[in-house]
């Protein structure tokens, strides 16, 4: 079993005792992101779009220093404070993945770290040596 960690300076700083992903062979878990923006170290807040954008953003450019993109994701999982959210949400991530889309679970929950309202990450297996 080939271990790699994954680290990025286009996406948020793992605030915790993680990392941002870790490559396993050909699968690479990525951490949990907020709508964090990695040039400012400041929390997106407002219209809930803005934050999945900036969310899904983070996964991406966490994907890419994998070498992998979100093409690669087998695996989503989604955390939102408020499930009115689900809809824009789901649009937003409809711009992000393409079909096949991966499968996915949408989880509601009293809070989530830095006061944001969504955080989402997810798998990726690609074909890349590791």
């Amino acid at each position: 079993m080939t271990r790699q960690t994954i680290h990025t300076s286009q996406a948020p700083q793992a605030i915790g005792t993680y990392s941002q992903a870790i490559r396993v062979d050909r699968t690479v878990y990525v951490s949990g992101q907020i709508p964090t923006d990695p040039a400012t170290g400041e929390l997106v807040t407002g219209e809930m779009r803005l934050q999945a954008q900036r969310a899904f953003g983070n996964l991406r450019a966490i994907a890419t220093a994998a070498g992998a993109t979100l093409d690669d994701a087998v695996r989503v999982t989604i955390y939102l404070t408020d499930l009115k959210h689900f809809g824009v949400v789901n649009e937003t991530m409809a711009q992000y993945f393409r079909e096949p889309y991966p499968a996915r679970v949408t989880i509601g929950v009293a809070a989530l770290p830095r006061g944001a309202q969504i955080e989402v990450d997810c798998i990726l297996v690609n074909d890349l040596p590791s």
